[in-house]
């Protein structure tokens, strides 16, 4: 039991730091600081849920430092989107436990679409969505810093697109 309260601890903690690294990440405004940040964030991520032992959304948030990295290099590559979204459902196959594993897919399967097809607005959008089902993951892993983290990477990604609206209205108004 001693095991897995350190663990349960360690988890935690670990999500705490995912917290830090995302909050920075998604309330920038210049898409290559967020991919930066976002790949460290998804290492404690992934570390996380492996302490909570949901092997789905760990493997699919080890998974995302990889597509984060292709993403970067090669945007709008429907080959390696069509590759990661492969990988996102081979991962889910090979550890997948129950329907409580839904929410990791759904995040990993849309996470993938938006980081390769979409950038600003629609990409924070779609990542939003990714966010609040990887909410119901943590929730489900009993990751209390996990869904915190996540319910402010939502509330974060929001406050960002509505920065970069209005940054735009501003622009047109002003020529």
């Amino acid at each position: 039991m001693e095991e897995l309260g350190l663990r349960w601890l360690l988890g935690q903690a670990v999500s705490l730091v995912a917290l830090a690294l995302c909050l920075v990440a998604f309330a920038s405004r210049r898409d290559d600081r967020l991919f930066v940040l976002l790949i460290f964030a998804n290492v404690a991520f992934a570390a996380q849920f492996a302490l909570f032992e949901s092997w789905v959304a760990a493997g699919i948030s080890a998974l995302i430092v990889l597509r984060i990295v292709l993403v970067r290099r090669f945007p709008r590559n429907l080959g390696l989107m069509a590759g990661m979204l492969l990988a996102t459902l081979a991962v889910a196959a090979l550890t997948w436990s129950g329907p409580q594993d839904i929410p990791a897919l759904t995040a990993g399967l849309l996470g993938t679409w938006g980081m390769f097809m979409l950038r600003g607005i629609p990409m924070r959008l779609t990542l939003a969505v990714a966010a609040l089902c990887w909410v119901v993951s943590n929730l489900l892993a009993g990751s209390i810093g996990g869904t915190l983290a996540e319910s402010l990477i939502f509330v974060t990604n929001v406050v960002t697109v509505l920065r970069l609206r209005r940054d735009a209205r501003l622009r047109y108004i002003h020529g």
